[in-house]
């Protein structure tokens, strides 16, 4: 019992910081831009495979306007845009990690190894209810309030490397050249590796390999079943006759 003591004293340390006045440390102007820039990215790619086309005639009382394809028009952009601080909803606070890579998807790793206590009976004993241990912490909600303000701040720079600039980095658009211009960008350069032990690395890792595996799986499955004939045609084409069944009666039993 002892060790399991010391073990949540441990973890509660983690995610507390070394001090109480680090308990609650919002999101910098920086790191918000980064993951502003890292969702509208992500957006703009999940949007960019439809062949949709646009009628730009509807609503025209004299017919007029064209077709443009949905990847080119303005309705992608205002979708992508009125929606992307909500992705970030999705964050977690991850107080192992160092710098802007603290918000990121997944469990944290403290979170998961106190989930797994719990779920083995152990009683663990913290500051936070067990039912907020899911909840939206302060610092996510804030990424996410301060998400709304700067997309609305800087909507014509988005809008601006929408139409003319897609071949340009987004962070590096968006955030050193315009909202950080002048300020500290460090954050934009700082790489999540992952590390040996890291929850949920390791389960984002398994789960694109158990995907991968699965089409693979598919693939084979389905051109095996298109090459290979039925069991008689390959002995014809062999040039040998499929064994026939011996006729039998009772006169040979006898």
């Amino acid at each position: 019992m002892a060790s399991v003591t010391l073990l949540l004293v441990a973890a509660a340390a983690v995610m507390a910081g070394d001090d109480d006045s680090d308990w609650v440390r919002l999101p910098s102007k920086c790191e918000v831009c980064k993951y502003v820039a890292v969702e509208l990215k992500s957006a703009f790619e999940e949007t960019s495979k439809t062949k949709e086309v646009i009628d730009t005639k509807y609503g025209f009382l004299d017919g007029k306007g064209s077709a443009v394809k949905y990847t080119q028009s303005d309705i992608r952009l205002i979708e992508v845009t009125e929606n992307i601080c909500k992705r970030l909803l999705d964050y977690n606070l991850h107080k192992e990690r160092t710098g802007s890579n603290r918000f990121a998807k997944g469990m944290s790793e403290t979170f998961e190894t106190l989930h797994n206590l719990v779920h083995k009976g152990v009683k663990v004993v913290m500051d936070i209810p067990y039912e907020l241990w899911n909840e939206t912490s302060a610092e996510v909600a804030d990424l996410k309030k301060q998400c709304d303000v700067l997309v609305e701040e800087y909507e014509d720079v988005i809008e601006d490397w929408y139409r003319h600039h897609q071949t340009e980095d987004l962070s590096q658009f968006l955030c050193a050249n315009h909202v950080l211009k002048g300020k500290d960008t460090s954050c934009l350069a700082e790489k999540w590796t992952g590390k040996k032990g890291d929850l949920a690395s390791v389960r984002e890792k398994q789960s694109k390999k158990k995907n991968r595996k699965k089409k693979k799986g598919q693939k084979d499955e389905s051109k095996g079943a298109a090459v290979l004939p039925a069991a008689g045609e390959a002995l014809e084409e062999s040039g040998i006759q499929e064994e026939a069944p011996l006729t039998h009666s009772r006169v040979d039993e006898l």
